[in-house]
């Protein structure tokens, strides 16, 4: 099947950070050094020879851009210096605007002056929106609560996960369409679904590729500033948290324990959600520290998404303790009730660019593994299954 080349692929990619790809003369070190290449997945190589031909069907209809987890060694390693690790993250940013059919994942990772001014207007709406439902500010005890109603704060989180879950819908259908496309089909897929979940769900999850074969070459450092581990905590932390409040709610709906009342720390829910916060931040200021180091090939470059993305975390997570503090404290300040509403608009404004942020990693990285795991039906299991 022939391919039509777009000329203007290349420049598309070097805005979202693949700078020095035209440098590349394919000498294929980088597939070499990869930890994760085999014989039939000979990225990041591939990828370049995409996007050097102008062929961005292609590359973004290739699962293993999705399996990459930059872990830097064919960027360390590359005689011309030609960053292959930044191309696959470049890759990424490119494919993540591609199944956003808004739009805006473009303009976040191409114009800073864009990323810089829409998160401070939707973080302006938010906090209007949230201020609008706002009641007293109580002196004789503290009741977030009571200035931020929790009904309120429900139904403007249920507005926000619907158009999340939409959107996320809609851009991993047409991943799943480009990788279908030139992958040839998921032909006899469905017999080997259930292992195919498992695997992925151990990958995701349990971070094995990524501790067993990128971090097997990478220099040996505390466990606690490894990438995997910083990448996974990140991940922990935001599922905890996402659990935590999830319970909570849950318990408010079924009276064991109404919404935004204090219970000690030890409490299930509320301990999963400290621990969570922890881990969390934690994992974000090594990333942010990281960065600013530019302690590895993998931090060397960083896009204003990027930044944004982490700060906004960081913030979040931040924020949560000071409110955490805030109850144990001997009288309520008038700080507390307005670090409220900035915790909600900095975990407003981080849900809604889901779709659009590194986060998007999340749904992308676990439908394209799942893919990868399922393994075609030949033989006897086709016969077997009457296929």
């Amino acid at each position: 099947m022939s391919h039509r080349a777009d000329p203007h692929f290349l420049l598309e990619l070097q805005k979202r950070g693949a700078a020095n790809i035209e440098l590349c003369f394919n000498c294929g070190n980088c597939t070499a050094v990869c930890p994760l290449s085999t014989e039939k997945e000979n990225f990041p190589r591939r990828m370049i020879r995409y996007a050097q031909l102008g062929m961005p069907e292609k590359l973004i209809g290739n699962k293993e851009l999705w399996m990459c987890y930059y872990c830097g060694e064919c960027t360390a390693t590359c005689p011309r210096q030609a960053d292959p690790g930044e191309l696959m993250a470049a890759a990424r940013r490119y494919a993540i605007s591609r199944y956003d059919r808004l739009g805006l994942a473009r303009l976040l990772y191409t114009s800073s002056t864009f990323n810089v001014l829409f998160l401070v207007l939707l973080a302006i709406v938010l906090g209007l929106l949230l201020y609008a439902f706002h009641g007293p500010m109580a002196r004789d005890t503290l009741r977030l609560f009571g200035f931020i109603p929790a009904r309120a704060i429900h139904d403007i989180g249920v507005i926000v996960g619907v158009i999340i879950i939409l959107l996320a819908i809609s851009g991993v259908i047409s991943m799943t369409f480009h990788l279908a496309k030139e992958t040839g089909g998921l032909e006899g897929a469905r017999l080997n679904w259930l292992p195919a979940l498992w695997k992925t769900i151990g990958e995701v999850f349990g971070q094995q590729r990524y501790r067993r074969d990128c971090e097997a070459y990478a220099k040996r450092q505390p466990w606690y500033i490894e990438k995997w581990f910083v990448h996974a905590s990140i991940m922990w932390g935001f599922m905890g948290l996402f659990l935590a409040t999830a319970l909570d709610y849950l318990l408010g709906l079924l009276g064991v324990k109404p919404t935004g009342t204090y219970v000690p720390i030890w409490y299930p829910t509320r301990l999963l959600g400290t621990l969570a916060g922890a881990i969390l931040v934690c994992g974000v200021t090594v990333a942010i520290v990281k960065r600013l180091w530019k302690a590895d090939e993998a931090a060397a470059y960083s896009t204003p998404s990027d930044w944004a993305f982490l700060v906004l975390l960081w913030l979040g997570g931040m924020s949560g303790f000071a409110l955490e503090a805030a109850i144990y404290l001997p009288e309520p300040y008038g700080w507390s009730y307005w670090t409220l509403l900035a915790h909600l608009v900095i975990v407003g404004e981080l849900l809604l660019l889901m779709p659009f942020s590194k986060f998007a990693h999340v749904f992308y990285r676990t439908v394209a593994l799942y893919i990868h795991a399922l393994k075609p039906v030949r033989g006897t299991e086709r016969a077997r299954a009457g296929l």
